[in-house]
């Protein structure tokens, strides 16, 4: 590491902000991306957008890399300082700057975890409705960078869809906000729906305004399984054509119910490994004659497609149970081996399709996959597991298979990613979502924005 960068962010930030030592690297040089560790060189911890500037002016004008890093809960690398320099770590900056209840707005720190943010506007009657299966630990400056989506997505939108302004540090540390705190603005380009999603790659940013809205007044929730995966994934676009939009809808196969159950504790006594799949669904609102007509709709659906017998949870904690049975899924398949997920989404008629070919790939290719995710918008995480594959295999011919998976889900009408990003792992197959014009328009906008390439490099453009 070179001293003149250790001595100027010495300088520039408080004592207690920088590390250098083999801890604080490696802590903060591993997310949950499989087994990947990339340390950085120096781990600086700001807790102002001024000294967050004051790093990048210095990465800026040494030409030193620099990697914003949040909740680590990355699926995709994106945090991974895999060219070392400096590890940006804003978990420091989490205060929730304002909660705005005339204007159903909330101003936030990067650092802020996502169900942090969701208790504070909820004690207010509120709701903020992005909700990743990392709630608990994730950053709403990392669902920033992602677009973040979670279950509620299929009905609210993702992360995307609730940011009006941001704050944000340039390369080279120019502060600026992207757009403004309103609900319409048609002025000049839409920065702020750039930036997010970037993953880091255009800017850092470092605050949020983000729109709320009202706390639904009541949910319904239900378990229902299938003998057959494909015939769940089929009830899933016909739930829709019948007039209903869920709140949530999850599709989980056999062996992530099984996994979940061995891992987890204080799960439905009703759950079995016996069917192919279940799927979760829940309906939210205002009006208890609403939510009933919409259950029966599903439930006459789901009779349809021939569902075993369904599980409404009634009480609270049983709602609770369900949903930490689905949150436990992604812990619970790493449990049980290394893996590879890939974050495929295709438009919710093609899933079906999906999780066949996806089968039948696996079956060619010799390697076994668990899938699990939000059917309601078509995404479906595959979980490559490792098992007992050698490392020659892992390493030089699952990628063969994983390409196979992308292209059939480009053919789908689909893409890389949902929700979990490209950054590091997916980097090497986004010419099969883009050809090459595209590519190049997306690699002269980092160089206008990060003209010195320090930003996050090595991700997302191959």
């Amino acid at each position: 590491m070179s001293t003149a960068l250790l001595n100027a962010l010495r300088n520039a930030l408080p004592a207690d902000a920088v590390f250098a030592d083999e801890e604080q690297r490696r802590a903060y040089g591993h997310d949950e991306t499989e087994d990947l560790s990339h340390p950085p060189e120096v781990v600086v911890r700001p807790r102002t957008t001024e000294e967050v500037a004051a790093v990048l002016r210095i990465c800026h004008a040494l030409e030193v890399p620099v990697t914003p890093i949040g909740g680590r809960t990355g699926l995709s690398g994106g945090a991974l300082c895999v060219q070392g320099g400096v590890g940006l770590a804003l978990d420091r900056m989490d205060r929730i700057v304002a909660i705005d209840e005339g204007n159903l707005q909330v101003t936030v720190e990067a650092g802020v975890i996502t169900q942090v943010l969701q208790e504070a506007v909820a004690a207010k009657g509120l709701y903020y409705p992005p909700d990743p299966s990392s709630r608990g630990s994730c950053t709403i400056g990392g669902n920033l960078a992602e677009n973040a989506g979670g279950p509620r997505a299929v009905k609210y939108g993702v992360t995307r869809d609730f940011v009006l302004n941001l704050e944000v540090v340039l390369a080279d540390g120019t502060v600026m906000w992207t757009g403004a705190n309103t609900l319409k603005n048609a002025t000049g380009y839409d920065l702020t729906r750039l930036i997010v999603g970037s993953e880091g790659t255009l800017a850092v940013i470092t605050r949020a305004v983000l729109k709320l809205v009202p706390m639904p007044r009541a949910t319904r929730l239900m378990l229902v399984p299938f003998n057959d995966a494909e015939d769940a994934c089929t009830a899933v676009s016909a739930t829709f054509r019948a007039g209903v939009t869920p709140s949530a809808l999850e599709f989980i196969e056999r062996d992530a119910i099984a996994w979940t159950m061995k891992h987890t504790d204080g799960l439905p006594a009703q759950l079995s490994t016996g069917p192919g799949a279940y799927l979760l669904i829940e309906v939210d609102g205002d009006h208890e004659d609403a939510l009933m007509r919409d259950c029966e709709t599903i439930l006459g659906v789901m009779e349809g497609h021939g569902c075993g017998e369904v599980l409404f949870a009634e009480h609270p904690s049983e709602k609770a149970a369900l949903w930490h049975m689905r949150r436990s899924v992604p812990v619970s398949v790493k449990a049980h081996s290394v893996y590879k997920e890939e974050d495929t989404v295709v438009p919710r008629f093609a899933l079906p399709r999906l999780l066949a070919g996806v089968k039948a790939i696996g079956e060619r290719h010799g390697f076994s996959s668990v899938c699990y995710g939000h059917a309601g918008d078509g995404n479906l995480h595959v979980n490559i597991i490792k098992g007992d594959l050698s490392d020659t295999f892992w390493e030089h011919e699952l990628p063969k298979a994983i390409r196979e998976i992308f292209e059939l889900t480009v053919s789908l009408g689909g893409t890389l990613s949902g929700e979990h990003g490209i950054g590091l792992v997916q980097r090497p197959y986004m010419d099969i979502a883009f050809n090459a014009a595209q590519l190049d328009l997306m690699r002269g906008l980092k160089r206008l924005f990060d003209p010195k390439g320090i930003l996050n490099p090595g991700k997302v453009l191959p």
